[in-house]
């Protein structure tokens, strides 16, 4: 063999020996309760609303799967998430904020699923819809910044994003929050779920007491009606970017009693 020949299969052999490591291989490894845990963003929103709480999982010894729901549809958004719940390798912790409170109380019911924590979010009973579940609450402030186009895509405005969903974050980060909103389908919100998962599994629930999106009267209802192991923080409607590490503990500490 010639040294370009052995040099090449050095190469080689030492690119396979880094692309077998696992990204966690220095992570804790987690002894007690759930290992898996999948993430499921709201509306306005990608999988990177959960961008500061994975490193933080991770290098606990959880894995980790932040679903991309393509908003375009409920069905297509639990669509996503039971994928996402396909992949991993056992029990799941299912964590929702915002809008995806509707999407793993359906998703939920996959068997794989052993409970849900919610972040600020939705929490349908059975046959409830985005709208049946806000209905009995005075609309949140900002509500009155979305704005619907042409294709029946709703989407926040600065003001909405900078004044009543992220207003807890310095003006960068509420920048890049309204850059990478994904607009949200109209028809999401009017799509009712079959049953609710939280009547048959454990829950928690996150308060953001400065929240702006869901009324903090409508989170705190939610959670006693699912009869939530609950907390809340000083936050705005998204407590995971804001003050990631108490979301993470909490998430932390739901998984490890299950």
């Amino acid at each position: 063999m010639s040294s370009f020949k052995l040099v090449l299969s050095a190469t080689w052999l030492a690119a396979i020996a880094i692309f077998s490591v696992s990204p966690n291989a220095n992570a804790q490894s987690v002894t007690k309760g759930v290992k898996n845990i999948v993430l499921v963003h709201g509306a306005f929103a990608d999988g990177s609303s959960y961008a500061k709480i994975i490193p933080i999982l991770q290098a606990k010894g959880y894995n980790v799967i932040a679903v991309q729901n393509p908003l375009t549809a409920l069905e297509d958004d639990v669509a996503a998430t039971k994928r996402a719940i396909a992949l991993m390798d056992g029990p799941v912790l299912l964590v929702g904020h915002s809008y995806g409170g509707m999407v793993i109380t359906e998703a939920g019911n996959d068997p794989k699923v052993v409970g849900l924590l919610y972040i600020c979010a939705l929490v349908p009973s059975d046959g409830q819809s985005v709208g049946d579940v806000t209905s009995a609450f005075p609309p949140a402030p900002g509500s009155a910044e979305i704005r619907p186009d042409a294709e029946g895509f709703l989407s926040l405005t600065p003001k909405g994003i900078n004044s009543f969903f992220a207003q807890d974050l310095p003006a960068p980060e509420r920048k890049v929050v309204f850059a990478t909103q994904v607009p949200w389908a109209t028809r999401a919100t009017t799509t009712k779920i079959s049953n609710a998962a939280w009547k048959i599994k454990p829950s928690w629930y996150i308060v953001g007491t400065d929240d702006h999106m869901v009324p903090v009267a409508l989170a705190r209802a939610e959670s006693k009606m699912i009869k939530a192991t609950t907390i809340e923080l000083n936050s705005s409607h998204i407590p995971m970017v804001s003050q990631p590490k108490k979301v993470a503990d909490f998430i932390v500490a739901a998984a490890t009693t299950l």
